[in-house]
């Protein structure tokens, strides 16, 4: 089966659109667009119509290199306003075997039990913990035997004006939202790998002006959080350190940012009110100021990885992802910062994706490419969306009651009912008033038993 999919990520910096069409499990990217974020402030919507002049232009790109003119969306949404919350569900299940009808009663369960407050609407329900009977940890529950479910699970919510700004500015873009999902659980799904699920993980991605961090562990995410520093902060150091434009201090960022090595060189740069002039700046101190910036965001993301109390449980370690892990040497600077686990940069996954641009297959477009994996099946399994429907790879098939045999006797009277095309009357009026009693119990044993004597003198009478 064929679908065609749109991917609009909203990030700070810059928005992008992905058009791929999915078959069979597999991504072929068939266009995507590329545009400065205008309207939208760490993560959230801060002016309706601005932002939605940038969806429009990425869109309007992917569609003109696509050929398509897909009409709807699974669109990112920023862990900015997002919280989370934990909460149990528990079912009886009457006929001892789990189906997809008990697993989606177990999960709202779930969620109906949870305390949600009223200015939050639900964007993923997410299963971690399934237990059977006295069977803790199951992975897939499903087709097992037993007679009680419990499910454990992570709501992740947003607030409703979030949520409704977000709706607004991708509908004045000329689309509709048919999918949301959390921008840190998009670079997750983009970057992870199967051993990196199984053992746990962390993901930090590192943006423009946000930092977001994503717990994976046993069969989904167990937390996030939101950190409102990015690599933009780092711009804005260099501007008030080194006195130069922003666009100038950017231009640093990019060509000498480098986190493990030092040098004396000395660049020249124009002054802020006097471009004419040119200032002297040893690279050593565009060194120190970056590496300051870049420390403190890792350091404030390890107390918030503490926080957690999920440590124990992150046996693959962390992976960094984001426009900010261009910077050289973050790497190392990272695995000091977490010195027992290990630490890699992570990029989009390739695997199951064909025909992906040159351009995407760097780390600061791991979010809009985890949307179109999640659009392919890349979600966790029984989880919840924005939409209350239970997502699963399971092929249901109805209950068919047609060919149940009622009974045998029953269709010999059909069957002679069929062949008699043209009944005589006293012979339709005997077959309605016909009564079978060799359909009767064998009640009495004995011939002389009051009920069978009226059967044996009904047999004879008739």
């Amino acid at each position: 089966m064929n679908k065609t999919v749109l991917a609009i990520d909203i990030g700070s910096i810059n928005i992008c659109a992905i058009i791929a069409e999915i078959k069979d499990g597999r991504v072929q990217i068939q266009g995507h667009g590329i545009t400065k974020s205008q309207g939208v402030k760490k993560g959230a919507i801060t002016n309706i119509e601005l932002a939605s002049k940038s969806i429009k232009k990425a869109l309007n790109d992917a569609k003109r290199i696509s050929g398509s003119n897909i009409s709807s969306a699974i669109v990112s949404i920023s862990n900015a306003y997002a919280k989370s919350l934990n909460s149990t569900g528990v079912v009886n299940i009457p006929h001892k075997d789990i189906s997809i009808k008990e697993l989606e009663r177990v999960m709202k369960t779930a969620l109906y039990n949870a305390n949600i407050p009223n200015e939050f609407d639900i964007v993923h329900v997410l299963p971690y913990n399934f237990k059977v009977d006295d069977q803790d940890f199951i992975e897939d529950p499903y087709g097992m035997n037993a007679s009680r479910l419990e499910v454990d699970v992570n709501i992740i919510m947003t607030q409703k004006s979030n949520l409704s700004n977000l709706t607004k500015a991708v509908r004045s873009a000329g689309v509709e939202i048919e999918g949301i999902v959390l921008s840190g659980y998009a670079s997750a799904i983009a970057t992870m790998d199967a051993d990196e699920k199984e053992l746990g993980v962390a993901v930090i991605d590192l943006g423009g002006q946000t930092s977001n961090l994503v717990i994976h562990t046993g069969n989904s995410i167990r937390y996030n959080d939101f950190l409102g520093v990015g690599s933009n902060h780092i711009t804005n150091d260099l501007s008030m350190a080194l006195h130069t434009p922003l666009q100038i201090a950017e231009n640093v960022k990019i060509r000498h940012g480098n986190l493990s090595e030092t040098s004396n060189e000395v660049i020249e740069l124009p002054i802020i009110g006097d471009e004419e002039s040119r200032n002297g700046v040893s690279l050593d101190i565009v060194h120190s100021v970056i590496f300051a910036r870049v420390e403190e965001t890792l350091m404030l993301l390890a107390k918030s990885l503490d926080k957690s109390a999920l440590r124990e449980q992150i046996g693959a370690g962390i992976i960094l992802t984001g426009g900010m892990t261009k910077l050289k040497g973050i790497r190392e600077l990272a695995q000091s910062i977490f010195p027992t686990m290990p630490v890699r940069v992570g990029y989009p996954n390739e695997e199951k994706i064909d025909g992906l641009f040159e351009e995407l297959k760097t780390p600061e477009f791991s979010t809009a490419v985890g949307l179109i994996l999640y659009s392919a099946g890349g979600h966790t399994e029984y989880e919840i969306n924005f939409e209350q429907k239970l997502l699963h790879s399971k092929s249901v098939q109805k209950d068919d009651l047609g060919d149940i045999r009622i009974s045998q006797k029953n269709e010999n009277r059909e069957e002679r009912k069929r062949v008699q095309i043209e009944p005589e009357p006293d012979q339709e009026r005997k077959e309605e008033d016909n009564v079978i009693f060799d359909d009767l119990p064998d009640i009495g044993k004995e011939n002389n038993h009051p009920v069978k004597k009226f059967v044996n003198w009904a047999k004879q009478l008739f």
